[in-house]
């Protein structure tokens, strides 16, 4: 099927790990010209500057730093013009379990500030570059990267819980209304993955256990392949598919309900 992306300028944050890579891929396999963001590795991004040179423009910006978001935002307009789709996708998750009572306020003011203000500093220069763009032109949509985290919780990752939480339901639900006022077919969505096989959860998913816990409350007792989120990502980004659903948030966890609180009674 068309997805009426080719051509199109896709901007993807955070796009040297898993399921930005891989989402990336997907969108050039499109026809899609994507600038990709990363903040400290590359290596990752070589094989498809090499393999897409014409389509792809790289760029490196700390997300907290927001005269490098916007110098990024305006390389990307630079290479391919006004950026159709931005899918905001970076973010970290520190590994330590940590309840809030012992939670460091350096910790918290770390996540928040990447995960959280980072996403306002990409999704405000993006909403800049909106205005005065012509009203014929398609495919203008932000795509939060969520968390199941930031739907159910997340004991002992508070932070991550809270700044996903905010993506989801915070901004999606108020730039829904205020991108119209730029453009009247701008759309604003997320999607929501649980558990997918990354780099960052390649350590945990090698414990059969936690696998097991992961896998109890989910209908389809799977974990998510990175290829499941960037599918979703495209549909989303495409408005030939997807151009009358805003202000949603698509759980993409293959129907879990929840955390088991007391798995030992299983």
């Amino acid at each position: 099927m068309d997805s009426g992306l080719n051509g199109s300028h896709v901007y993807i944050t955070g796009a040297s790990g898993g399921i930005g890579l891989v989402t990336a891929e997907l969108f050039l396999k499109e026809g899609a010209n994507v600038t990709l963001h990363y903040n400290s590795t590359y290596d990752t991004l070589k094989e498809l500057v090499e393999s897409y040179p014409e389509q792809v423009h790289t760029t490196q910006a700390n997300v907290t730093n927001e005269e490098a978001v916007i110098a990024s935002v305006q390389s990307a307009i630079d290479r391919f013009g006004m950026v159709n789709a931005m899918v905001i996708n970076h973010g970290i998750w520190i590994a330590d379990a940590v309840p809030l009572w012992e939670m460091t306020l350096d910790q918290w003011n770390k996540t928040i500030s990447i995960d959280l203000t980072g996403a306002f500093l990409f999704a405000r220069e993006y909403l800049k570059q909106l205005k005065g763009c012509s009203p014929s032109s398609t495919n203008n949509s932000i795509i939060f990267v969520g968390s199941t985290a930031g739907h159910f919780g997340e004991a002992d990752h508070a932070d991550y819980a809270t700044s996903k939480a905010g993506l989801m339901y915070g901004m999606t639900k108020s730039l829904k209304n205020e991108i119209i006022r730029l453009h009247p077919r701008g759309r604003i969505n997320s999607v929501m993955p649980g558990w997918v096989a990354t780099p960052m959860a390649e350590d945990s998913l090698k414990d059969t256990k936690v696998v097991n816990k992961v896998l109890s409350t989910m209908a389809l007792r799977k974990v998510a392949t990175p290829e499941d989120i960037g599918n979703s990502i495209l549909f989303l980004a495409s408005e030939k598919l997807s151009g009358h659903i805003s202000g949603d948030v698509f759980s993409l966890a293959g129907g879990m309900e929840g955390r088991l609180l007391h798995p030992e009674t299983l």
